[in-house]
Formats: structure tokens, sequence, C-alpha cells
């Protein structure tokens, strides 16, 4: 997987903790594995996602200044959502419409970002995940269940 280093997107940084699942060219999930990181801040999504992850690794003793982020209007169509599993495991199948285009085992650390396409999860013990997706949340008319 190519990751995109901060700060200067044609200069890609080349990593194995993130693995990208496409179909017919289009980005549907990436996953990225709890393995050591690249140091650096690398962000794994494309540049047109409606959600910006990155991998930010720091030394012991940085310190990030104070700051905060201007109010910017964004227009983002789609939700994108992100998983993290912070204990268990569980499978995630990852469609392109009706098409099972594979199924990726998430372990413990390991972050899961879902970009388009359907997705089921099975898990395989106890497991407790952390979602993350843009709100607000309009119930369950949002989803499509096929």
């Amino acid at each position: 997987m190519t990751l995109r280093s901060d700060g200067d997107p044609g200069s890609p940084v080349e990593s194995a903790s993130a693995e990208s699942i496409t179909a017919r060219g289009v980005p549907l999930a990436l996953v990225i594995r709890a393995i050591p990181a690249p140091s650096g801040a690398q962000f794994v999504t494309p540049p047109e996602a409606g959600l910006q992850v990155g991998v930010l690794t720091h030394a012991q003793g940085t310190n990030i200044p104070r700051h905060k982020h201007r109010q910017i209007e964004r227009q983002v169509s789609g939700t994108s959502e992100v998983l993290l599993v912070r204990s268990g495991s569980c499978e995630v199948d990852v469609y392109d419409g009706d098409e099972l285009i594979t199924t990726a085992k998430l372990a413990p650390g390991d972050v899961m970002v879902l970009l388009a396409g359907g997705h089921a999860l099975r898990m395989l013990e106890d497991t407790v995940l952390v979602e993350v997706k843009q709100g607000p949340y309009v119930g369950v008319e949002e989803k499509v269940r096929y």
C-alpha cells in the first residue's frame, strides 16, 4: 500500500502496514494493521475521500503545539466509517454491490476504513470495536440492507 506523506501528497511513502481493498479501480476499504508504523505522519485515505485517516508516529518528548482547526464548510456525499478493534477479533466482508470482494480478519489494534461499497461483520469472539463516522446519525433509514 502506498501512503501519502504529510504535506506532500505527490511524494508517497511505502508501508506494509496498510492494505487497500478495491473493485473496478474504486477504493472500498483500507486495513491498517497493528504493526510498527513508519515514522512521521502518513495519510492512508485518498485525497478525495470524505474522511481523512492517517497514521502518526511521534518520538517520546514530541510536543504538538496547541491549535484548533478553522471552520471550513465541506460537502460530503455518503458515509465513511472507521473501525478500531480494541479487543477480540472479527471478520469484515467487503462488497461491491452484491459481489463479495474479500473478507478481512481484524485483530486487536487493527483499524479498517470503509470508504465505499457495503460491508458485514462477524465477531469471532467477544469483541470491542470503536466506530467513527460522519455525523449526525440520522437513524436506521440511512442504511440499505441487502
